[in-house]
């Protein structure tokens, strides 16, 4: 796979200034199929094309965003490769540092994901009951202790959360300073993401009593796979901007066989050649998908103050 920009193009500087907290964005929902790996590749390769430093954080065990990346999970990690090696509880922790990769992409790194992820759900449960840690590091604070660690090498970092409420998910959330949630517009993933933000607000209240850091810069449902002629699809976006108001991003992510064909070959849209699909289809979807990433660039620029 070639990189989608020969790294002389831009110039990769630290974008954040004095008192600009990094932003940690986490991408979330309890059901799979919501194109939430999509969703985050397409914003990492968009932030790193605008000159942003990016980390790229594969947290779902499945490693979809890693495959995508060039990383084959199954065969290129060994044991602590992932951020599991720098969050267990045992003295195999490692720096994250040691961790992270270079992509092919410029100014785009990752930490990879595979199975072993799960591990951290296993033992979480042990480790609480036989208060293994302190308060400083309990479960919902390592994932943001692991990612401090190299905060002063990135401007924006992306976390691909697990399709699940587990402990991962809390520790992304809690590490996160914005979040965005994904919505395919069909009655039962609004159902699905309805019970999602029920549980997600139960457990979160009791993180939040334990100590936990819930300060979010802002949190946004993006429309994913939309089709903007189908009926149904148009009421259930109706009904998401009355009840969510502007914390439904304006843009939406178009249902597109030109996201689906890139996607055959693990590319993106900002990495083939436009003549690769048909200009018509590849126009239409890149212009969706760069109407919602700059709308999401533009909340960040807004916290940091910016025009």
């Amino acid at each position: 796979m070639a990189s989608a920009k020969p790294k002389d193009a831009i110039t990769y500087l630290p974008w954040r200034r004095g008192g600009e907290r990094l932003q940690t964005i986490a991408v979330a929902n309890f059901k799979g199929g919501s194109a939430k790996t999509t969703t985050s590749i397409y914003l990492a390769q968009y932030l790193a094309l605008q000159g942003y430093r990016v980390l790229a954080v594969d947290l779902d065990p499945q490693a979809s965003l890693s495959s995508m990346l060039g990383v084959q999970p199954e065969f290129d990690l060994a044991e602590g490769d992932t951020l599991y090696g720098a969050i267990r509880y045992d003295e195999k922790r490692r720096p994250l540092k040691d961790i992270i990769r270079k992509t092919y992409f410029a100014g785009l790194d990752l930490v990879p994901g595979n199975l072993e992820l799960m591990e951290f759900e296993h033992e979480t449960p042990t480790a609480l009951m036989g208060r293994k840690t302190g308060s400083s590091e309990i479960f919902f604070r390592r994932v943001g202790i692991a990612l401090a660690e190299v905060e002063a090498d990135y401007d924006i970092m992306i976390v691909d959360c697990p399709p699940q409420l587990g402990y991962l998910t809390l520790g992304a959330v809690c590490a996160a300073t914005s979040l965005l949630i994904t919505i395919h517009p069909q009655m039962v993933d609004v159902a699905s993401m309805s019970q999602f933000l029920l549980m997600t607000s139960d457990l979160l209240s009791v993180v939040r009593k334990a100590g936990g850091d819930l300060n979010h810069d802002f949190i946004r449902y993006v429309i994913t796979r939309h089709e903007p002629h189908d009926g149904p699809q148009a009421q259930i976006v109706a009904l998401l901007r009355s009840l969510f108001g502007n914390e439904v991003l304006a843009a939406t992510v178009l249902k597109s066989t030109a996201i689906a064909d890139a996607g055959l070959t693990k590319q993106t849209l900002y990495e083939i050649e436009r003549g690769q699909v048909r200009r018509s289809t590849f126009d239409r979807a890149l212009e969706s998908l760069d109407a919602v990433n700059g709308e999401i660039l533009d909340g960040v620029k807004r916290v940091w103050g910016r025009t």
